[in-house]
């Protein structure tokens, strides 16, 4: 917690990938808080800033997995800006998983969905930073057996479709966007940040939010 009452409020929204997930041993966890890209981001912003980490393993735009219980990202969107209002930027990051088959949807639903995310944000008065998912890597060592056949043979191109519709979203809206897989791969998985991209994550996002601020 900051406590300087001056200091602008960052929070960041997402999945797996703002939690965290150790991409070379999914199942020890998160890497430590000074290794994620948001922690990094806040040594990047400084002391003028309180980063607020609100990433879950799955958490989709808007859309309810079977068997995953509190993975609706707009159900629970409301909820987290009220618990830490005020809030001066969202860094909002999903898609990813609703391209799993099972929900069977493409780059355009998708977009679509966090369009109606930033509708919730605008009614905050907080400004948007719209960042795309990273793109997946089936051809990493570890990405069948943490991801199996869940995102089927098509994911990387519905993926890079997703990240384009979501340029095309924030063009529409007037809103800052960010393309994380233009400097940030996944690890071993082939679906989680490595050690290193979470940096040059870090960097690509502490930019966009100093320009909404």
């Amino acid at each position: 917690m900051n406590t300087d009452p001056t200091a602008r409020r960052v929070l960041c929204f997402g999945d797996s990938n703002t939690f965290g997930v150790r991409s070379d041993a999914p199942d020890e966890g998160r890497w430590p808080v000074d290794v994620r890209w948001t922690g990094r981001l806040q040594e990047e912003l400084g002391e003028g800033y309180e980063v607020i980490e609100e990433g879950l393993n799955g958490r989709t735009t808007d859309l309810d997995e079977p068997g995953r219980p509190g993975r609706n990202g707009r159900a629970y969107l409301v909820p987290c800006l009220e618990s830490h209002l005020p809030v001066d930027v969202v860094v909002l990051m999903l898609g990813l998983n609703d391209l799993k088959t099972v929900f069977g949807r493409g780059p355009a639903e998708v977009a679509a969905a966090v369009g109606g995310l930033l509708d919730v944000i605008g009614r905050f008065g907080a400004k948007p930073v719209l960042l795309s998912p990273v793109v997946p890597d089936p051809g990493k060592p570890l990405f069948a057996d943490v991801f199996g056949a869940g995102f089927g043979d098509t994911v990387v191109e519905r993926a890079r479709g997703t990240a384009e519709a979501l340029r095309g979203l924030a063009a529409e809206r007037g809103v800052t966007f960010g393309e994380a897989g233009s400097v940030a791969e996944p690890g071993p998985d082939g679906g989680h940040l490595g050690l290193r991209p979470h940096a040059a994550l870090a960097t690509l996002v502490a930019g966009l939010v100093r320009r909404e601020s």
